[in-house]
């Protein structure tokens, strides 16, 4: 056998172990009543910032919101999360440019779901990795910047076909940076024609009301 063939063995066992385990995840979560959702991006994005704003949106509904922050080291962007007053769980990955189903079952025995509605899964800063592994969300949330540029989602297409709501972080610096916002949100109909797009302004909180109505529906 080539090693191209076992490559592709091995690979395929080990998204199936995982999306095994990302079942046994989403089994956890119903059992405790919660809804879980998979924040993904790259670095600098706004997945925090979205986490610190919509937090508190979700409270003034009436529920109560958990998280595990996903890094490949350190706890930054832990601390801005547990700043909101929820409970949280930091899951350094190491070496790994992605959580994985095991790492959020891991996470899950930290947190007490009995009384949390909400589960946000902020995944590692990447906008590649991440696509292939499934966490047991019952939604994926892709945040993206102007910043990053407007072929940003031409470059990822696997990203936007496997998730169902974009945001378009920094739309008040799209001009000062020469990005198109169409443009992107062109990009993003052609590769998944029913995501949802929320642009907004994290910074002064715009937008993510829509955000949570979009979430939540």
């Amino acid at each position: 056998m080539s090693m191209h063939h076992v490559d592709i063995s091995m690979e395929a066992e080990i998204y199936g172990a995982n999306n095994k385990l990302a079942e046994h995840n989403a089994e956890h979560f119903r059992e405790h009543g919660v809804r879980a959702f998979d924040l993904l991006g790259a670095i600098g994005s706004g997945k925090t910032s979205l986490v610190e704003q919509i937090v508190p949106e979700f409270k003034k509904r009436g529920l109560v919101t958990a998280a595990i922050a996903g890094d490949v080291y350190g706890d930054d962007d832990f601390k801005r999360i547990t700043g909101t007053g929820i409970q949280a769980y930091n899951a350094n990955t190491g070496k790994e440019c992605h959580l994985d189903a095991h790492l959020v079952h891991h996470a899950l025995d930290h947190l007490n779901l009995d009384d949390v509605d909400i589960c946000l899964i902020e995944n590692v800063g990447n906008m590649v990795c991440p696509t292939d592994f499934k966490l047991g969300a019952e939604k994926r949330i892709v945040v993206i910047s102007t910043t990053e540029g407007d072929d940003v989602v031409n470059k990822h297409p696997m990203m936007f076909r496997d998730c169902q709501i974009a945001v378009i972080n920094k739309i008040d610096l799209a001009e000062a940076v020469g990005c198109s916002i169409e443009r992107m949100e062109a990009d993003i109909k052609r590769y998944n024609p029913e995501m949802i797009i929320i642009k907004t302004n994290l910074k002064k909180g715009e937008g993510v009301k829509e955000v949570a109505d979009a979430v939540l529906s």
